[in-house]
């Protein structure tokens, strides 16, 4: 059974090593979520202690899921701080441990991330996610929209520029 939590940075600070193993295991299976070197954990590590320092602060929430006391996904809900963005939250980091796909799980990440976006008034939802991504359909089929695609936007795991396409759903 799978479990969505919201954690705080203090529950969050805990599950770091748990965190960084999820990032760690989509980019090692190619993902394109802002690594190319699936060994730099080091790096990932810092960048889940940033986040983590972001939850305190109040500009970034996070999800996880869990299966059998394992977490196995995640998704960032990140709030504009800018006075004329306050109705806008950006989507990111919506990970899916290669182990654990094909269940579900990122439709029912994105599915709360919505619900605490709208809950706390934001009416526009925005994500890039890598060009041609099986991401794009689940993003699709949940009524997102395209605005617009940049070319060589980021570098693949295996050293490819790709392009990124810039979605948004409109939630009012």
């Amino acid at each position: 059974m799978i479990e969505i939590e919201q954690l705080s940075a203090t529950q969050a600070q805990p599950l770091l090593a748990a965190l960084t193993d999820v990032l760690q295991g989509c980019v090692a299976d190619g993902a394109s979520v802002g690594f190319i070197d699936a060994a730099d954990r080091g790096a990932m590590e810092r960048f889940w202690q940033d986040k983590i320092f972001s939850l305190a602060s109040g500009d970034n929430q996070l999800l996880v899921a869990w299966q059998q006391g394992v977490i196995v996904a995640t998704v960032m809900v990140g709030f504009s701080a800018m006075p004329n963005g306050r109705h806008r939250a950006e989507i990111s980091k919506l990970l899916v441990h290669p182990e654990a796909r094909r269940q579900g799980i990122a439709r029912r990440l994105m599915q709360h991330a919505e619900q605490l976006a709208t809950g706390q008034g934001k009416t526009l939802l925005v994500l890039d996610t890598r060009s041609g991504d099986v991401a794009t359909d689940l993003y699709l089929s949940m009524a997102w929209q395209i605005a617009g695609s940049i070319p060589y936007y980021a570098e693949s795991t295996e050293g490819v520029l790709d392009a990124t396409t810039v979605m948004y759903k409109w939630v009012k």
